[in-house]
């Protein structure tokens, strides 16, 4: 039935298109992919398909260290080809990986030094497929992948009568192997994962593996070291402690020049690394299996369908593919993946897909609703995969990453993440056990071991006590020390969270008791200058206090900014800074002074806030201000991190028109739509059509909207009114309505 849905989806997409006499290029071919690795963006090149166990791409930068993506745009010199599970847009680290590379022989094997020269000219980056010129050796490169596995082709200049194949572990900490079986032309193999941020240095207890084929027979082989000692020799298993390893192969060239190169991956072993290999890809077609990669994209692409110049559409479809790369898929063909939080033992998803590397400080926001409305079943088993690391592990985590515990950010928003999707009406996964989850991590700070460790909410007992986190209490045990305001006002947005998840369930009393925590926002609020400031246990306020600067007790922003961090009761914060107009000036002084940063999640909701205080046209202008300011085509496109395809959530929702600025109820708020026609394809053959003519070219403010025909005088849909399909008509002018 799934794949019937998407096949209907992505029929009824040509079908529409068609019948609006668009002669527009396809979605995928619209797709940049070189967008966000220049300047702060954090991203990197993947040619595979969506939410794929192993990222394939380009490597300029050799290792796994922390804030360093495999690729960027500005190197000149390509190492290999590598198998990454770096978090997409982000600044952390790489972890079990392993790179690829094609040599004419093997004299040169330290990435540095194989490392071949090339030129964007001599590049063409697509979601499905990567190609590029190695000048230094004159091999062509071609690079694709499936869900867990990777294939590689390498044509080889005219001069050249043989081909060596590297495979090499990205080895940050402990003891990897490799091993050739120069019999069946495969190198195998492992790259230990150790844990980050709290928990940094411990083994995660399991590890990345790769089993590389190819399809020539083995003339000679080797294995080698990276680093100092640079060893080589003609053996077939190398073991390193805590230096990278990696062995080679050398072939006969075929008359063709050409080498085909295939790579399974997997978490748990190196037989389920084969397992996977050879059910994805069973064969040597390297096109067919990059066919198969955009056949996937076209399906995930075809969940929205926007129409206006190939210009703007390359920047949706871009932040579509960015949106669609993790979490990762970390389980195997057969379901198979290690225990969370453990890894020595192994697991089984039966019948769902179990998913790692959750971003959630930053995917809360708008990623998690944006796979609420497109693809409801994925998000299902997203929540699903979180549960059962909840079970496994005792608590909910805070940030899941390394399959493992890591308190990274602040805030416990996995509650956010499981009431969006149970008040939204996904079920799929289990709602008992998620609830006494989501009641554990907000009322229990686990044993001093497990704590320092990463388990549980920082700071829990302050904030029970006090109602905010005191200046006093330093958060040490915790990779983002401090920031006690900005912890405050997340725990009392979790708190709202928490209640509409109990008060859904029927659980009226401890939707009561939590809906009062919600309100502790306010102890951190300064009645005197009404902006969030830091609060000491005495009850006094920090000084001297400038809202303009940064401060030790505010994450990653401004209390300017923190100030709006009110999602649960934006009408209350408008009521305390004084009333609509006094509101809407501060919000005004945000912008116009400079301090808005959508580079960075803590402003992405802002603009929204208008809305609110009776001044739609003005949400509407810096909505439309921010789509132009921070999206642009190009490698240098993003102005920040993307952060796990937050960024490009929130370019993909405010494009439609809508934005969830408090995630947790079936609410968005509306702002300004960028294309006059828009599609979201919907499951089981509903579609919900947007109209705005005009929008693209200027006409950016909302004079009126219909919904199913019938006035919609107000400014936000509910989740129901959108994913029931129907039509919303907005009429756009060029200047906002006269004020009455």
């Amino acid at each position: 039935m799934q794949s019937w849905n998407r096949c209907l989806i992505y029929a009824l997409t040509l079908v529409w298109a068609g019948i609006a006499g668009a002669q527009q290029t396809a979605p995928v071919d619209l797709i940049h992919s070189l967008v966000g690795t220049a300047n702060d963006g954090q991203t990197f090149p993947i040619a595979g398909v969506p939410f794929a166990m192993s990222d394939w791409t380009p490597q300029t930068r050799s290792g796994e260290p922390k804030c360093i993506t495999p690729y960027y745009y500005k190197d000149t010199k390509i190492q290999g080809f590598r198998g990454s599970h770096f978090i997409s847009g982000s600044c952390t680290q790489d972890y079990g990986s392993f790179t690829v590379m094609p040599l004419r022989d093997a004299v040169r094997l330290q990435p540095e030094e194989r490392a071949s020269t090339f030129s964007h000219a001599a590049e063409h980056a697509t979601a499905y497929r990567y190609s590029v010129d190695l000048q230094d050796s004159g091999i062509h490169a071609d690079l694709t992948g499936t869900l867990r596995c990777g294939m590689m082709q390498f044509r080889y200049p005219a001069d050249a009568t043989t081909a060596t194949i590297l495979l090499q572990s990205n080895l940050r900490l402990g003891e990897n192997r490799v091993d050739v079986d120069a019999a069946h032309g495969e190198i195998t193999g492992n790259n230990p994962v150790f844990r980050v941020y709290n928990g940094n240095g411990l083994p995660a207890g399991f590890s990345g593996y790769a089993v590389l084929q190819i399809d020539a027979p083995v003339r000679t082989f080797g294995t080698f070291s990276v680093g100092p000692d640079r060893s080589v020799g003609p053996r077939s298993t190398w073991m390193g402690g805590n230096t990278p390893v990696g062995a080679y192969v050398t072939v006969d060239l075929p008359r063709d020049h050409i080498v085909r190169v295939r790579v399974g991956t997997s978490f748990v072993s190196i037989g389920e690394a084969r397992r996977n290999l050879q059910s994805e890809i069973p064969g040597w077609s390297f096109d067919q299996v990059a066919q198969q990669a955009k056949a996937a994209w076209e399906r995930q692409l075809a969940r929205i369908q926007v129409q206006g110049s190939d210009a703007n559409r390359t920047i949706f479809y871009t932040a579509m593919y960015h949106a669609s790369i993790v979490p990762r898929t970390e389980s195997d063909v057969s379901g198979t993946y290690p225990r969370f939080a453990d890894g020595k033992h192994i697991e089984h998803a039966t019948g769902w897909t179990y998913y790692d590397d959750f971003s959630v400080w930053d995917t809360f926001r708008g990623v998690h609703p944006l796979y609420t409305i497109i693809d409801p079943q994925r998000d299902a088993d997203m929540v699903q995969s979180l549960v059962v690391k909840g079970e496994q592990g005792g608590f909910f985590p805070i940030f899941p990453a390394w399959n493992s515990y890591t308190s990274e950010m602040i805030g416990d928003h996995v509650a956010a993440i499981v009431a969006d999707a149970y008040v939204k009406g996904i079920r799929g996964f289990d709602v008992d056990l998620a609830w006494q989850l989501v009641k554990r991590n907000a009322t229990v700070t686990p044993p001093h071991d497990q704590y320092v460790l990463g388990k549980g909410r920082r700071a829990l007992g302050d904030y029970d006590s006090l109602g905010y986190i005191p200046l006093e209490n330093p958060v040490t045990d915790a990779f983002h020390q401090g920031e006690q305001v900005s912890r405050t006002l997340e725990y009392a947005y979790d708190a709202f969270t928490v209640s509409e998840f109990a008060q859904a369930l029927g659980h009226t009393g401890d939707a009561a008791v939590f809906a009062k925590r919600s309100g502790d926002w306010r102890n951190v609020i300064d009645p005197e200058t009404r902006f969030a400031r830091g609060r000491h246990r005495d009850g006094t306020w920090d000084s001297p206090f400038d809202p303009t600067k940064p401060y030790h007790y505010i994450t990653e922003g401004l209390p300017y900014q923190y100030t709006f961090f009110v999602p649960q009761d934006v009408p209350g914060l408008i009521a305390l800074e004084g009333g609509n107009a006094a509101f809407v000036k501060r919000l005004d002084g945000l912008f116009d002074g400079g301090y808005y940063n959508h580079g960075n999640e803590p402003s992405h909701h802002i603009a929204y806030l208008y809305d609110f205080a009776g001044a739609p046209e003005k949400t509407q202008r810096r909505v439309h201000d921010a789509l132009l300011a921070n999206y642009q085509d190009g490698p240098g496109g993003y102005t920040g991190n993307d952060d796990a395809g937050q960024m490009s959530a929130w370019y993909i929702l405010s494009s439609l028109g809508f934005y969830p600025v408090t995630p947790g109820t079936p609410r968005y708020e509306i702002g300004t739509p960028h294309f006059d026609r828009m599609t979201i394809n919907l499951p089981g053959g509903k579609a919900f059509h947007i109209t705005a003519t005009g929008a693209e070219a200027g006409a950016i403010y909302v004079r009126s909207i219909r919904l199913n025909g019938k006035p919609l005088n107000r400014w936000y849909l509910l989740h129901s009114e959108i994913v029931n399909g129907g039509k919303l008509e907005f009429v756009m002018a060029t200047t906002p309505a006269p004020s009455h």
